[in-house]
């Protein structure tokens, strides 16, 4: 079965206070929703390893937005640094994306493409697929869908073509403006 994933990151402990909104979104460049956390305060800072750099994706002033494209077969987070400068984007390669009275959601396929401001281009957690295939948590049409959905993702992302990335900057911008003192959502 895929596990669906909730945008709002509700039950993370590790944000102590945050501000969060959520919003529908309908224009020429984006159809779906946008969700947007700002970590006022962390209980501890989150630092990832990866094979060239250890990158700092949570502390206090970071803030994740996250977009869920409508009839999207992926949902993308873009993280902020206290400055607002985009640190990573995170791409969740998904089944569907949803909404429901606990948000905006994704059902996870399991591999994820990390795309850094250098441009560079990381696929991760292709073990967690196989192993969710070999062992009957996915079907074939849904690990066939992952990998097609990638192979599509990475035509897109060397044509510098993923609208996402441009909107980001703007979407955090605007719904900061709009963000409420813990909501948790």
């Amino acid at each position: 079965m895929v596990v669906r994933r909730y945008g709002n990151r509700a039950d993370w402990k590790r944000i102590k206070k945050r501000n969060y909104i959520e919003q529908n979104m309908e224009t020429m460049d984006f159809k779906g929703h946008v969700c947007l956390i700002e970590m006022q305060e962390v209980i501890h800072p989150l630092d990832i390893p990866y094979p060239n750099q250890i990158l700092r994706i949570v502390d206090n002033g970071y803030s994740w937005l996250q977009h869920f494209p409508a009839d999207g077969h992926h949902a993308v987070t873009t993280m902020f640094n206290e400055n607002h400068d985009v640190i990573q984007t995170y791409i969740d390669i998904c089944l569907q994306n949803g909404v429901d009275e606990n948000g905006p959601w994704w059902e996870d396929l399991y591999l994820d493409l990390i795309v850094f401001p250098s441009g560079e281009i990381l696929l991760q957690d292709e073990d967690e697929l196989e192993e969710a295939f070999t062992t009957g948590v996915i079907s074939k049409s849904q690990y066939t869908l992952a990998w097609n959905e990638v192979e599509r993702l990475r035509t897109v992302l060397a044509d510098n073509q993923l609208k996402i990335m441009e909107l980001a900057p703007v979407h955090r911008r605007l719904l900061s403006t709009h963000c409420h003192p813990n909501d948790s959502k």
